[in-house]
């Protein structure tokens, strides 16, 4: 572990100030060193009070430590602070040979995209990107809905780990108060010559500790936290995939129904350049949206092919 990491571990325990004596001596190192990890900390954007005689105190912010997630989830975590993209830390992760499962993580992406390509924010601080990569050598029809699976995952740590409770928009979205906090975008490789899907990225946008959004997003985004968070971004990631990991996976898809924000209710979507409106009247366990349209048909939407436009 860096020194900084060490020396970050150390101050989010305490409420109170520690003074760089006493950083120094747990870590055997001078108070020079001391004043080169707060340093680094404050540039990777974590607020930190210093007061002469006094000592060191953190007032906000947190900081990655892939060690430690390693170690609660027992994924190996593949940590990148000049990440483009964590799908495209993934992709080249999967031409390399990298093991799976494995997590691409970031603090930040330069070139983020979302369902259909589209762009989306991705504030410098604040918020959480990383792409799960997994190897099922499964024939699609065979296929776990993970998408569904990973978004019951985040909203049942959320949950667990603040009371906070999130709502799902299908398929991908997770909302709080109305407002997203979340993405998922899941893409899957196949072999020709097996026709099993040998590859599966799952990659996930969240708004953790998000204060500034642009004007456009201000109505429409929001963030987990608003005020200063009572866990860290490492604490939810590692529940997010022990969840992920560990429940069984008809469990997930129930909770994902108990959470959605569209079932029972009106949703207009448009298919083929025309509209639809109807009743949401189920999500199959393969993550498709029963709808109950106004002439008494009903439609089947598939979640790789249509996005609602209200609900």
């Amino acid at each position: 572990m860096k020194t900084y990491e060490a020396i970050y571990q150390m101050l989010a325990q305490k409420d109170d100030f520690v003074t760089g004596k006493v950083l120094g001596e747990e870590l055997s190192i001078s108070r020079t060193a001391v004043w080169k990890a707060i340093q680094t900390l404050e540039k990777k954007g974590l607020a930190i009070e210093s007061v002469k005689n006094r000592g060191y105190r953190l007032l906000s912010g947190d900081l990655f430590l892939p060690d430690i997630i390693e170690q609660t989830t027992g994924i190996k975590v593949f940590f990148n602070t000049k990440s483009s993209s964590t799908q495209l830390d993934a992709k080249a992760g999967i031409e390399k040979g990298n093991p799976s499962p494995a997590l691409y993580l970031a603090p930040c992406q330069t070139a983020a995209r979302g369902r259909f390509s589209r762009p989306f924010f991705t504030p410098e601080s604040g918020g959480i990107y990383m792409s799960l990569h997994l190897q099922p050598q499964l024939p699609f029809k065979q296929l776990p809905s993970y998408t569904l699976m990973a978004a019951t995952s985040v909203v049942k740590a959320i949950s667990r780990l603040t009371g906070i409770e999130a709502e799902i928009k299908w398929v991908n979205d997770i909302y709080l108060d109305g407002k997203k906090v979340a993405g998922i975008l899941t893409e899957a490789m196949s072999s020709v010559e097996t026709g099993l899907i040998t590859d599966v990225i799952i990659g996930m946008g969240i708004n953790f500790h998000v204060t500034d959004f642009p004007e456009e997003l201000q109505s429409k985004a929001s963030s987990i936290f608003s005020g200063k968070p009572t866990i860290t971004r490492n604490q939810l990631i590692s529940e997010i995939w022990n969840i992920f990991f560990r429940t069984p996976k008809d469990d997930l898809i129930k909770v994902y129904k108990e959470k959605s924000l569209v079932l029972n209710r009106q949703v207009t979507f448009v298919e083929n350049d025309q509209v639809y409106k109807g009743i949401a009247a189920d999500i199959t366990d393969t993550g498709q949206l029963i709808v109950q349209l106004e002439n008494g048909q009903e439609k089947v939407l598939n979640s790789g092919e249509i996005s609602l436009s209200s609900w």
